[in-house]
């Protein structure tokens, strides 16, 4: 007899149509589709063709008009700044549809491009609903990315307007949005009309006469403004992948799909129920804080939380547990860095005891792979499940998780589980042949993609096919390998690129990391594959250690060398570790493991534009000198 997840699985796999159809019903519409799915222009997919709807309509009138519109839609919690709000369904609405206007009095219409680059103020996702409620596409660029990269998505997405902040905060520092934003429209071919820029106390913009408007301004004179139905496969937004170089790469999210999916994602991923508190602790620049700050949990009915803050420092390793506790925090969503962090900083978990979370019912981990030292550790200082679960900026909303709102599996730590409704997931040898449980190999999704995935990318569908599809045809690429177990889990090691050829033999990056995560002394650690004459790659291992740990750095090293000898086998040829105090990383906490590798190959590199700590590269150069690699290659 199947159980309840197989039952609904197998019914997504074998009648997609019908599956998304019904979870379609969920969905306000203005016109109802004609045809579930298009498959006329294989591989381009197209959900709900010819129906009709408006997301932000699903996200604010619908709930308002059921009754519900004194309930906290959005809480914003800014210890940066000292300052949390509250704003209910009712505020958020009054905001949108004012804002809205202000922009369709700046000229902007259904299907003009806006680009937003802001802070994580209630501001950001006022003017992303904004730009859903009169069919403008908007693009949300990482606030504080440098002038150059955001130049480049000006370029591409060519946007008549800009919304900006005055500045940013880091910490205890103050970042220059305006600066940045005036270099980028020096630099860019592409100039818009316009500019709104959102000035903060922290730091006044001085505004160009002609260009650039002041958001209180423009909203005191602004006429609320009505939802425009669009089509289902209007474009909702475009959102370019972190770490691109040359042309961007801009995924592009439809309207209809993307509600249906991250409606139902939710309740059934994530087990959420409508007037429940969510907070997705990522930024909204991220596909995280696209689909998990802003839309699915307004999409649903929930309260969801803007964080302007850290993990750790503002101010303290409990910030995480604070705002649990002070917000009546149902489910947490975050990076298994961020509870790295907080575990290198306080490994006894003694922040903890100074709050309550007992409302607090569920930890969901994402964005990168997490380790099992890292997921056992949460679930024994928080009680609660601790849940992994894979997806991407191209998904929009898992691939692989434990669908609690279906059925809680049993948890294998290091695993996401099993593929969710919807994603038909293989494991494929490099000839496109099927491997078999336990074997290693590239994960591919059978086509169609469901609801919610990117539709193409902006103006290149060319790149779309070439990049994702054509090297398995029928199936999409993801990039990532690993394996499925007897039990049909899914466990992802590393990204394709990140997996290191040993004297023939294919190794994961990401067993070898696990492995080193289980010491006692190791908070985080890397793991890359660097050219060598003799075996082709060899790996080498970067360590950081938990506060407060005083043993000598070479009995720590040595350990590590000989688990990972018993562990992995003396085929991983793994001997140069070094301990350093930080890993380079992305603002949304991958580790720069391409970067590192380029490095220590005397490759050419360029450091991504989304790092988070720059000194730790320097870091990492030092420590790749000690092991023998030649300064003269960085």
């Amino acid at each position: 007899m199947m159980s309840k997840y197989e039952e609904i699985y197998r019914y997504s796999i074998d009648n997609p149509a019908g599956f998304w159809a019904e979870a379609a019903e969920d969905i306000h519409w203005f016109k109802k589709w004609d045809k579930v799915l298009d498959d006329s222009k294989k591989p381009l997919y197209r959900w709900f063709v010819g129906g009709e709807l408006n997301t932000c309509y699903n996200a604010l009138d619908r709930h308002i008009e059921a009754g519900r519109g004194d309930q906290t839609a959005l809480i914003y919690d800014s210890p940066v700044t000292g300052v949390v709000r509250a704003l209910s369904y009712k505020d958020l609405l009054d905001q949108v549809a004012r804002f809205a206007g202000a922009m369709i009095g700046q000229g902007i219409t259904k299907g003009d491009r806006v680009v937003i680059y802001m802070p994580m103020v209630p501001e950001a996702v006022v003017a992303m609903l904004a730009c859903a409620r009169i069919g403008a596409i908007h693009s949300v660029v990482f606030g504080g990315f440098a002038a150059r990269e955001l130049a480049s998505r000006i370029d591409d997405a060519k946007p008549k307007l800009i919304v900006s902040a005055s500045c940013g905060i880091e910490g205890k520092r103050i970042i220059d949005y305006k600066a940045l934003l005036d270099e980028a429209i020096e630099i860019s071919t592409v100039k818009p009309a316009r500019c709104i820029i959102l000035q903060r106390p922290q730091a006044e913009a001085v505004l160009r006469p002609g260009r650039d408007l002041d958001w209180q301004e423009v909203m005191a004179e602004a006429k609320p403004i009505d939802c425009v139905p669009v089509a289902a496969t209007d474009p909702l937004y475009i959102l370019y992948t972190s770490g691109t170089t040359g042309r961007p790469r801009g995924v592009v999210r439809d309207n209809g799909g993307h509600a249906v999916a991250l409606k139902w994602s939710i309740k059934n991923v994530y087990g959420m129920q409508p007037g429940e508190v969510w907070w997705a602790a990522s930024d909204v620049g991220w596909v995280v804080g696209h689909s998990y700050i802003v839309y699915a949990p307004l999409l649903n009915g929930n309260t969801t939380i803007v964080y302007e803050g850290k993990p750790v420092g503002t101010p303290d390793p409990g910030a995480f547990w604070r705002v649990i506790s002070q917000h009546k925090v149902r489910a947490l969503f975050t990076a298994p860095t961020a509870i790295r962090a907080i575990k290198r900083e306080d490994p006894q978990g003694r922040y903890l005891d100074r709050y309550s979370i007992s409302d607090f019912r569920t930890l969901f981990l994402a964005g990168e792979r997490c380790d099992p030292n890292t997921l056992n550790w949460a679930q024994d200082i928080l009680k609660v499940p601790v849940i992994d679960n894979w997806w991407q900026t191209e998904t929009g909303w898992p691939i692989v998780a434990n669908c609690l709102g279906i059925e809680k599996l049993p948890i294998k730590a290091g695993s996401p589980t099993k593929p969710v409704p919807g994603y038909d997931v293989q494991i494929f040898d490099e000839q496109g042949r099927v491997k078999a449980a336990g074997e290693f190999g590239n994960i591919v999704i059978k086509l169609p993609l469901p609801p919610g995935c990117l539709m193409t990318l902006w103006n290149n569908d060319e790149y779309y096919q070439k990049f994702y599809l054509d090297r398995y045809p029928g199936y999409y690429l993801t990039g990532d390998a690993g394996y499925k177990d007897e039990d049909g889990y899914l466990w992802i090691m590393s990204r394709i690129d990140d997996v290191i050829n040993t004297a023939g033999h294919r190794l994961s990056t990401g067993a070898m990391e696990e492995v080193i995560s289980s010491h006692p002394d190791v908070a985080e650690c890397a793991v890359v594959g660097v050219a060598d004459e003799l075996k082709g790659e060899l790996s080498v291992g970067f360590v950081v250690l938990k506060a407060g740990v005083k043993r000598p750095h070479e009995q720590i090293v040595a350990e590590v060398i000989q688990l990972v000898r018993d562990q992995i086998g003396p085929v991983a040829a793994f001997k140069k570790v070094a301990v350093v105090k930080r890993l380079p990383k992305t603002r949304s906490g991958k580790i720069l493991r391409s970067t590192i590798r380029k490095m220590a190959d005397g490759a050419e590199y360029e450091v991504p534009p989304t790092i988070d700590n720059p000194d730790a590269l320097d870091e990492v150069k030092e420590a790749l000198c000690k092991l023998g690699y030649p300064k003269s290659r960085f």
